[in-house]
C-alpha cells in the first residue's frame, strides 16, 4: 500500500512549513534562547500545519545536533525516530476518542515517569476541544505545573470551545489559512517529485478547493493522481465536482441580461454534469466576491486566470456595488442552506429568482383578479387578531377613496396585464430620477388599471401618502408615459397582507383601520 501524499510530503524542517512563519519563527527563537514553554495551544483551520509544527517542536527539543539553530537536524537518531513514528517520548492523543476523565487520569499517572529516550516527553493532544468538562478539570493542575521533562502541545480547530482556565495556562499560537499562491507552489514541487503532469489551471482549481488547507490540497492532488499521471482542468473539475468557470460566467451574464431561462439552464447543465450544488454556489460567491474586489480597486487580490479577470472587469462595470452585494447574500444563503435539501437545485433556483426579482412580478397580481366574492352570512362578525386593538382616532381622509393626482392629457386604452408586463421597466425609469420613489414602488403589493387610472395597492397609509406627493406622481406618470405612451392617473389604496382590501369592508371604518395595522379577518 502506497503512503498518502500528505504524509510522504509532510514538512520535516521549519523552513518547509508554508504560511505559518509567525509561528515557526517564534518557536525557533524560543529554542535558541532556551525559553521553550511547558504548554502550547495551536489553534486554526484544518490542514494548516498544527500537528506538523507540534512534531517539529518535539524533534527540535530532543535533537542531538550541537548547533541549536540547526535543530531539528533530521539526521540524529531522535529526529529519525520521530519521522518513523517510533519515538517513545512523543505521545499523540486523539481527544475525540480519548475524551473521558479516566483517559486524562491515566495520562496524569504516567507523566511523572522520566523520558525513555530523549530529554523531553512531548504530549500532543489533537482536537483538544473534544475533551469533556470533567477531563479538562482533571488536566488543569498537571497543565499548570507539569514535571520539568514534560511539554504539552494542544491543537484545536475550535478555540472558542476551550475553557478560559486552559487558555490561561498555555502559550497560544494562531495558524492562518495558506495563501493560494503558496499552495500552488508546493503542488508544483510535489507534482514534479511524483512525476505528474498537472495543468496550471488544474493546480489553481485544487488550491482554491482546499480553502487555505495545505493538507486538503495535497489530498486532492493524491486523489487525482490515482486516475493517471496527466491531470487536466477538465479532469479535475469532473472528479472534484466543480463547475467550469464558463458556467459561472454564463450565470452572471443571465443575471445581467435578466434572463431567468438562461440562468436556470446554466445551473441545470452544471448539476447534470456532476457539479455539487453547494460547491457551485460557493464558486458563484467567490466570483461575485472578486467583482466586489474589482469595484473596490483591489483586483490584485483576485486569484484567477487572465481570461477570467478580463470578464470580471467587464462584469464589475456592469453591476452596481449594491447589486453585487445582493447577489452574494442570495447565493451565499444557497450554499449554507443547501445541506440536507430534498431538491439539490432548489437553493440555487431560489437565489436566482431572488436576484432577478421574479417574485416582485408575481406579487403584482391585479386587484380585480385576486378579489373573491364574500360568502353571504346572516350576521358576519369581523374579528381582529390583536389582543387589544385601540380605537383609532378619526381620520379626515378616506383610505379607500384614492386621491386624484391630476387629470390625464389623453384617454388611456391599456390593460392591467400590459402594465404588469413592463412594471420593472417603469420602475427602472423612475429609478433614474428618484431612487427612493423606485424603492416605494417596489414595495407595491398589487396594481390594477381602471379606465385611465393606475391603482397601486400599498401596505400602509404612510407609503401611500409618500407616493401620492405631487412630485412623486409626476415622476411616476412620466415613467409610465415613456414606457407605454399613455398618461395615467396615479392613485393608491391601502391593502391587507395578501395584497388586497376585501370588497365588503368599509374603507373608512374600524375594521379597515385594524387591517392597516396588520390585523386579519377571520370567520366568527
Amino acid at each position: 500500500m502506497t503512503q498518502a501524499f500528505y504524509r510522504k510530503w509532510r514538512p520535516q524542517k521549519w523552513d518547509e512549513v508554508l504560511g505559518q512563519g509567525h509561528v515557526t519563527q517564534t518557536l525557533q527563537n524560543a529554542l535558541v534562547g532556551d525559553r521553550v514553554g511547558h504548554a502550547y495551544l495551536f489553534a486554526g483551520p484544518r490542514g494548516t500545519g498544527k500537528t506538523t509544527v507540534a512534531r517539529l517542536l518535539a524533534k527540535a527539543v530532543n535533537c542531538q545536533h550541537e548547533d541549536v539553530t540547526q535543530r531539528p537536524c533530521d539526521e540524529c537518531q531522535y529526529c529519525k525516530a520521530v519521522n518513523e513514528n517510533r519515538f517513545l517520548d512523543m505521545i499523540e492523543i486523539d481527544a475525540a476518542s480519548n475524551n473521558g476523565v479516566e483517559d486524562v487520569r491515566d495520562l496524569r499517572d504516567k507523566i511523572n515517569f522520566a523520558p525513555s529516550q530523549g530529554q523531553f516527553k512531548i504530549y500532543i493532544i489533537d482536537e483538544v476541544h473534544m475533551l469533556s468538562t470533567a477531563a479538562f478539570n482533571a488536566l488543569l493542575k498537571t497543565l499548570e505545573e507539569p514535571p520539568p521533562h514534560a511539554i504539552f502541545i494542544l491543537a484545536t480547530t475550535e478555540i472558542h470551545k476551550i475553557p478560559a482556565t486552559v487558555l490561561s495556562r498555555c502559550q497560544r499560537h494562531e495558524f492562518r489559512r495558506v495563501p493560494v499562491e503558496s499552495i500552488v507552489q508546493q503542488l508544483k514541487i510535489i507534482a514534479e517529485g511524483e512525476s505528474l503532469k498537472v495543468d496550471a489551471d488544474a493546480m489553481q482549481l485544487i488550491a482554491r478547493q482546499a480553502s487555505g488547507g495545505m493538507r486538503d490540497a495535497i489530498s486532492l492532488l493524491d486523489q487525482l493522481a490515482s486516475i493517471g499521471d496527466k491531470i487536466t482542468l477538465d479532469l479535475a473539475q469532473t472528479v472534484l465536482g466543480a463547475a467550469t468557470s464558463e458556467t459561472v460566467l454564463e450565470l452572471v451574464d443571465a443575471v445581467r441580461d435578466e434572463d431567468p431561462g438562461a440562468g436556470l439552464q446554466s445551473i441545470h447543465q452544471a448539476l447534470d454534469a456532476g457539479s455539487d450544488p453547494r460547491q457551485l454556489a460557493r464558486q458563484i460567491v467567490d466570483y461575485l466576491r472578486a467583482l466586489m474586489l474589482f469595484q473596490m480597486g483591489n483586483e490584485t487580490q483576485v486569484d484567477a486566470t487572465q481570461t477570467v479577470k478580463n470578464r470580471m472587469k467587464i462584469h464589475a462595470s456592469e453591476f452596481s456595488a449594491s447589486a453585487v452585494l445582493r447577489m452574494m447574500r442570495a447565493f451565499n444563503a444557497a450554499a449554507v442552506e443547501q445541506r440536507g435539501g430534498w431538491q439539490p437545485s432548489l437553493g440555487l433556483e431560489l437565489a436566482l429568482a431572488d436576484v432577478l426579482e421574479i417574485q416582485d412580478d408575481a406579487a403584482l397580481a391585479p386587484v380585480s383578479e385576486t378579489r373573491t366574492t364574500p360568502k353571504k352570512k346572516s350576521a358576519p362578525k369581523a374579528e381582529v387578531k390583536r389582543t387589544q386593538a385601540p380605537e383609532p382616532a378619526p381620520v379626515q381622509k378616506t383610505e379607500a377613496s384614492p386621491k386624484s393626482a391630476g387629470e390625464p392629457t389623453s384617454q388611456a386604452q391599456i390593460s392591467t396585464k400590459e402594465v404588469m408586463a413592463v412594471w420593472k421597466e417603469i420602475r427602472a425609469r423612475v429609478k433614474e430620477s428618484d431612487r427612493n420613489l423606485e424603492a416605494l414602488l417596489n414595495s407595491c403589493k398589487s396594481l390594477e388599471v381602471k379606465g385611465d387610472t393606475l391603482i397601486l395597492g400599498m401596505a400602509s397609509e404612510v407609503l401611500a401618502e409618500k407616493i401620492e406627493k405631487t412630485e412623486s406622481v409626476e415622476t411616476t406618470q412620466k415613467a409610465v408615459n415613456d414606457v407605454l405612451g399613455v398618461i395615467l392617473n396615479i392613485k393608491c389604496m391601502v391593502t391587507n397582507s395578501k395584497g388586497r382590501m376585501p370588497a365588503d369592508v368599509d374603507q373608512n371604518g374600524l375594521v379597515a383601520a385594524a387591517i392597516q395595522a396588520g390585523g386579519e379577518i377571520v370567520d366568527g
